[in-house]
């Protein structure tokens, strides 16, 4: 089996790439703007006639989608979230018709959530922000084509390598740059999230290749549980034995106000994939704070629950 992954240098694209090698016959393709990579392109900026021919060359079984941005502006979000997704379906139906197209997206679709109600792929998305509206158009370009494709609604990934472009990988980052007696500030924590290990993610991935068709065009993967933003850093602050002060001030995220509470419900993902979440939050966290210490990210299977 051949399995390209596109943003394969990525935080779940990383994960992913290092699961998928785990099966056992694969090669797994790496995609994205590095040179060094089996695919070397402008993922934001590409057009459907070079990644058609790109894909012809490389004859995958299976296309994984884990590019896309958080941040950068308008331009880049749309052009990674909502072009790409659009653009490599185009592409696949041209050049690969019969691989697998797996693509990552986001909880952020779904929008506001009742407080206590989990959140089911049959729920309407109404997303309250320019990132979630951009992601929720690649899901619809890929959910609408007509390939052997499913899209990952993934909720808070966290866990080894978490970028600073997210609030775990963040607060990691400045626990260290203030030393085990020092001050950080933070804004309000009070919104709940669903946090899923980016390695229990990868596991959902390389289950979406392998499974049976047909698939669901959608699938939950998340943790099932419904955490405070708080306990993030309650446990970032153990796993760093951070002695100092942390202190909670003024409003968090845009999101976090609109957006105040999150739990998926994953029943589908079991039933169509066999899959269920490893890892608990406090692992997540301590392995994030251990592989930022080493330098490096851990191994996939260290530290499951």
């Amino acid at each position: 089996m051949r399995v390209l992954v596109l943003g394969a240098g990525g935080f779940l694209g990383g994960h992913a790439v290092e699961s998928l090698r785990a099966l056992p016959g694969a090669r797994v393709l790496r995609g994205g703007r590095s040179p060094a990579g089996d695919l070397s392109l402008d993922l934001a900026a590409t057009g459907v006639e070079p990644l058609a021919e790109a894909l012809g060359a490389l004859r995958p079984d299976a296309v994984v989608n884990c590019a896309g941005a958080v941040g950068g502006g308008a331009v880049r979000l749309a052009g990674l979230n909502a072009r790409l997704p659009a653009v490599l379906c185009a592409a696949l139906e041209r050049a690969a018709p019969a691989a697998r197209l797996v693509h990552l997206g986001s909880a952020g679709e779904y929008g506001p959530a009742e407080e206590g109600r989990s959140l089911a792929e049959t729920d309407p998305a109404t997303p309250t922000s320019l990132y979630a509206a951009t992601k929720l158009a690649g899901t619809l370009a890929v959910s609408g084509a007509p390939l052997d494709a499913v899209v990952l609604r993934v909720f808070n990934p966290v866990g080894p390598g978490a970028p600073e472009g997210g609030l775990p990988g963040r607060l990691a980052a400045e626990l260290r740059r203030a030393g085990p007696g020092g001050t950080v500030v933070v804004g309000d924590l009070s919104a709940h999230r669903d946090f899923v290990d980016a390695r229990d993610v990868a596991r959902a991935v390389t289950a979406a290749v392998t499974a049976p068709a047909p698939l669901p065009r959608i699938l939950n993967i998340g943790g099932g549980e419904a955490r405070p933003v708080r306990a993030v850093a309650d446990g970032l602050v153990r796993a760093a034995g951070f002695r100092g002060r942390l202190t909670e001030r003024g409003l968090g995220p845009e999101r976090s106000a609109a957006v105040s509470w999150q739990r998926a419900d994953i029943r589908s993902a079991a039933t169509a994939l066999g899959w269920r979440p490893e890892y608990g939050l406090d692992t997540s966290l301590r392995d994030l704070w251990a592989a930022g210490a080493a330098g490096a990210a851990l191994p996939a299977g260290h530290g499951p629950r």
